[in-house]
């Protein structure tokens, strides 16, 4: 698993949509941290360019960055999810971070059949998708390292996180399927923690406005702006790393004791609502 402290050497560690914002930010700090990294993202010019800079600042040889450019949309099928198994390692992953998701804002009777769709297809089938694909990596990995544990210590457990939203808990003006599948991935990390314990830890984050490209649209409204920052107590708009820490803690030996929880990453907004 990941350790908290920010020593990740040795960790084997799988983020989805990890060349932008969040997604980024979390390889960013595994890097840092000497974890070896498997990245899988759309972008595949993107993806190269990042695995260079991730490789060049790597502080130790064996901690590489590895990627693949895909679409999570696809581990909806079969081929797919084989897909994904032969790049990732065959002796298992310590934490998973499951990041990726889109948008298309509308009024609820605004949308397209096609619409709905691709935000339900991206951000909750796709990500139940990955869940069933890494599971047995996730297990086997808690297999090697409970096999070398010494009597008494803590057991082992790898971790799955997911990425939310507080839209998962109250109402915001995103469009009700991002929220519907938002709420969905909070119920199934409370199935999946119970269903995989005790070898599996299942968390999740909900951050509210981070400063990332999904966003950007939105936030360049100067009153939308203003009346984000006035429904949120700390006053500003959070940085990717300050969503990145709360993940990794939850993936972390720091969190050993903690399955089936959504963690508000959110300045205080859903203290005030919207």
């Amino acid at each position: 698993m990941v350790d908290g402290s920010g020593n990740l050497h040795g960790q084997r560690v799988l983020v989805t949509g990890g060349t932008e914002g969040i997604g980024r930010a979390v390889v960013d700090a595994c890097v840092q941290g000497g974890a070896s990294v498997w990245v899988m993202a759309r972008n595949a010019e993107r993806l190269e360019e990042r695995l260079a800079v991730w490789n060049d600042a790597r502080p130790n040889a064996d901690a590489e960055v590895h990627g693949i450019a895909m679409d999570v949309r696809e581990l909806i099928e079969r081929s797919g999810r084989a897909r994904l198994l032969t790049f990732l390692p065959t002796d298992g992953l310590d934490a998973v971070i499951s990041n990726v998701g889109t948008n298309i804002r509308k009024p609820a009777t605004a949308y397209e059949d096609h619409e709905v769709d691709h935000v339900l297809s991206t951000n909750m089938r796709a990500a139940f998708a990955l869940a069933q694909t890494v599971h047995p990596l996730l297990r086997a990995r808690v297999k090697a390292e409970s096999s070398s544990a010494s009597p008494g210590t803590v057991p082992q457990t790898s971790a799955l996180v997911f990425v939310l939203s507080v839209a998962a808990h109250t109402h915001i003006p995103t469009g009700a399927p991002y929220a519907m599948s938002k709420a969905a991935l909070a119920q199934l990390v409370r199935n999946l923690s119970v269903e995989w314990a005790p070898h599996i830890r299942v968390n999740a984050v909900s951050p509210w406005y981070t400063a990332t490209p999904l966003v950007e649209g939105v936030l360049a409204d100067p009153a939308y702006l203003e009346r984000v920052l006035a429904a949120t107590p700390l006053a500003r708009i959070a940085d990717p790393a300050e969503v990145a820490a709360p993940i990794l803690f939850l993936a972390s030996k720091l969190a050993s004791y903690i399955t089936g929880q959504v963690l508000p990453v959110d300045g205080g907004f859903l203290a005030r609502g919207f």
